[in-house]
């Protein structure tokens, strides 16, 4: 994740809003060597009845190293699915 300063991104927040939502890659804004926010690209798809924090773990690359695990849960354990 790149990290820039407050300033910096004060100066440039136009460049970076672009760049984040056209890679998708993050970017962290912060202060005296410590992150205070982390721009993400907002999801593509939005589903109005999850939260925003749902939405954004659903379509971001949150859990994508859950690729790789076993699927301990079949489709008859989830209580409500969501399309």
């Amino acid at each position: 994740m790149k990290i820039m300063t407050t300033t910096n991104a004060r100066k440039q927040i136009g460049a970076i809003v672009d760049h984040v939502s056209n890679t998708g890659e993050v970017m962290g804004i912060g202060r005296r060597d410590g992150v205070e926010v982390v721009l993400i690209p907002f999801p593509k798809e939005y589903n109005k009845e999850m939260n925003d924090i749902t939405n954004i773990n659903s379509y971001s690359r949150s859990f994508d190293f859950l690729e790789e695990e076993p699927d301990l849960y079949s489709e008859n354990d989830v209580i409500k699915k969501y399309e």
